[in-house]
């Protein structure tokens, strides 16, 4: 991989310049380096005020501190994209607004951190908690979801990161056969959530192609997971030729195609069980056209290390 002399990156447009996909580490190290704490509900909701504060104010300072140090790990290794944990911060987005308030008040901590990621050419996006359905017939469900985005946003916002996919908050559609009304709720999202939103396929609600007329209705990017696609669609291999189609269909998605962002993971046990591999065998031909690619693996930085060296030896061949 191309060594990134990462102070000279000034213009987002211009950042993919390496003959290889980036690959990118989603939200912790296999080793101790990148790791953070929580609060349980449970244990949130039997503090007093004062205790409240207190508890939230050391844990956010405290995972602050370590997104800062993902940032340092990646750019020791040469990643570039990091998926940051969606429950960086817990209880943020709690009625009480304590945790809210404190980040606000930690406003210029949290834009250091975004100033740093964008300073070393590291690319910050989300997956938000699979309790985001905008897709549900459920009024609450909905209200609570989009209470969730908003949280997330506002965090995206305090870092100073830009309101658009390159700092992208990715969900899935939710409950099948929804996708009028998943294209409504889009509409009427606030800009912070709307400029940042892309949409993966998955295994169960929304194929490829559902997901993918989601998005071109809506107006906003197609996250491809081939993992999804060959386990929704029951293909044996990732060099189907509707995994190539859907690659590129997706890209058309994306209004800086240089942006795309994709998903690559192994079943386990078997090439289409869902449960994630520790490392990644097998992958789509057409990835090498992909700028990005979050490398969803269960060893993490391991599995991206081997990718790299796997790619090495390859080319070496040709």
């Amino acid at each position: 991989m191309t060594t990134i002399e990462y102070q000279n990156l000034t213009n987002l447009e211009d950042l993919h310049k390496t003959s290889q996909p980036e690959l990118g580490l989603v939200c912790i190290t296999v080793g101790q380096q990148v790791r953070f704490r929580t609060i349980t509900r449970t244990r949130y909701l039997k503090l007093d005020s004062e205790q409240k504060v207190s508890a939230l104010r050391e844990l956010y300072l405290h995972n602050l501190q370590r997104l800062n140090d993902a940032l340092s790990f990646c750019q020791q290794n040469q990643i570039r994209l990091y998926r940051m944990p969606s429950g960086l911060f817990p209880m943020s987005d709690m009625e009480d607004e304590i945790g809210a308030n404190i980040l606000e008040e930690m406003s210029a901590d949290l834009g250091k951190i975004g100033h740093k990621s964008q300073a070393l050419g590291i690319r910050i996006v989300l997956h938000p908690d699979q309790f985001v359905v905008l897709s549900s017939d459920s009024p609450e469900v909905l209200q609570t979801s989009i209470k969730i985005l908003e949280r997330q946003a506002r965090t995206f916002d305090l870092l100073g990161l830009p309101r658009s996919p390159w700092s992208l908050m990715n969900i899935h559609g939710g409950k099948s056969q929804r996708t009028a009304q998943l294209v409504k709720v889009i509409a009427d999202l606030p800009e912070a959530i709307k400029s940042r939103l892309t949409f993966e396929n998955d295994e169960y609600a929304y194929s490829s192609s559902e997901i993918l007329a989601v998005c071109q209705q809506a107006g906003v990017p197609m996250v491809f997971d081939a993992h999804h696609h060959i386990c929704h669609e029951n293909l044996d291999s990732y060099d189907d030729a509707s995994v190539t189609e859907m690659f590129y269909a997706a890209r058309e998605t994306w209004k800086h195609p240089d942006w795309q962002l994709v998903h690559i993971s192994n079943g386990e046990t078997a090439f289409r069980d869902r449960k994630h591999s520790d490392m990644i065998t097998a992958m789509p031909s057409v990835y090498y056209q992909a700028p990005w690619i979050e490398v969803e693996a269960k060893r993490k930085e391991e599995a991206i290390a081997h990718l790299r060296s796997w790619w090495l030896i390859e080319n070496n061949h040709k």
